[in-house]
């Protein structure tokens, strides 16, 4: 394995069981919890039990992670707290401050009219 890359930190992505647990075991480090603790990586189990999220303070392979825009997922919030803590938006934080709406000047469709 001298010279392959085995995890890749600046861009985690989901892994399979198989290469996880071989990946345990070359650097023969324990699995537990369903967590692969890497440092600054963690490789956390998926509830089906069928993949690994990598997961980072600031990225996760997870589906929700992809799709979630106003702040960190349930992963880094749970194995990267005090790093998510400034990021999590507050339940009464107007959504716009949370950049989920972006505000225009005109309506789609609208024309602009000379003065």
């Amino acid at each position: 394995m001298a010279g392959k890359t085995l995890v890749q930190i600046e861009n985690p992505t989901t892994q399979r069981t198989d290469a996880v647990e071989a990946l345990a075991a070359f650097l023969h480090k324990p699995i537990e919890g369903g967590v692969l603790d890497l440092g600054s990586l963690k490789l956390v189990k998926s509830n089906k039990g069928d993949a690994f999220y990598g997961v980072t303070a600031t990225k996760c392979s997870c589906p929700s992670a992809t799709y979630r825009h106003s702040g960190p997922c349930k992963h880094q919030r749970k194995y990267f707290a005090e790093a998510t803590a400034q990021i999590r938006p507050t339940a009464n934080e107007p959504l716009i401050q949370r950049g989920g709406f972006r505000p225009f000047d005109k309506m789609p469709g609208e024309e602009v009219r000379a003065a």
